[in-house]
């Protein structure tokens, strides 16, 4: 992969919640333009990183900078250069879709004008024109998840975050989903995607695998699956998250 520049940079970077580490040393980067996965189960700690990235969470202890800003001293600018995806479903739903987009967009401070030529655009894309005036809770959980990625992205970012983006959405929804992610790649937006469905880490760029709030792996799929002798990203989850129990069973 061709050096890009860095959008991502960490060192050591800790978060604690009283006596228990969330987050424990961890330090990676990530290229611009990169699709980055941080992988692990319900747990691992990678929720905890990305919200520190976002500067919505204040680290413990280590370094980061996101967008070459310090996570510490400029979380305010921080937030005004990313888009953020969270878990849970972030848009209002006793609004429309094309009330959310245009709420949004005037959020971000997009200019009037740009903000229409963009809002009629996704809506166009999303294939959501016939029901632009119905409100969001009437929509699909799919249709839901692929308008908050859209709205993340609509002030064009530099890094988007996106937080467990295709949990509980159907098999086509994520497929569908990631090919939005790809393009949004391709136009040269950072992604950086938290996810628990291991087969999603053949769609990134490299991965980086949490465990117990630690790296236990960072890299491309393709070198991590040789490295552990591994047919998929299932058995090198198995190899790093559960090696005392994968022992026993062989």
């Amino acid at each position: 992969m061709p050096d890009r520049g860095l959008s991502i940079e960490t060192k050591n970077l800790t978060k604690k919640f009283g006596e228990f580490t969330a987050v424990d040393r961890i330090t990676f980067e990530v290229e611009k333009g990169e699709i980055f996965g941080f992988l692990g189960a319900n747990g691992a700690g990678k929720s905890t990183a990305m919200r520190m990235l976002c500067g919505l969470l204040s680290p413990t202890s280590g370094s980061a900078t996101v967008a070459g800003m310090d996570v510490y001293r400029q979380s305010e600018k921080i937030k005004q250069r990313i888009g953020y995806m969270s878990q849970k479903f972030s848009l209002y739903e006793d609004l429309t879709v094309r009330e959310n987009l245009s709420f949004y967009g005037g959020i971000y401070g997009i200019e009037p004008k740009l903000l229409r030529k963009r809002r009629d655009a996704m809506i166009e894309e999303l294939g959501l024109k016939e029901v632009q005036n119905e409100l969001i809770k009437g929509l699909p959980l799919g249709w839901k998840q692929k308008l908050s990625f859209s709205t993340a992205v609509l002030h064009a970012p530099e890094i988007v975050f996106l937080d467990e983006p295709t949990g509980g959405v159907d098999p086509i929804t994520r497929r569908q989903f990631w090919e939005m992610i790809n393009q949004t790649a391709a136009n040269g937006t950072t992604v950086f995607v938290t996810t628990h469905y291991m087969d999603e880490a053949e769609y990134c760029d490299r991965i980086s695998m949490m465990v117990d709030g630690k790296i236990a792996a960072m890299g491309a799929t393709s070198s991590l699956k040789e490295q552990f002798n591994s047919k998929n990203m299932d058995e090198v989850f198995l190899h790093l998250a559960r090696p005392k129990e994968r022992s026993e069973n062989e």
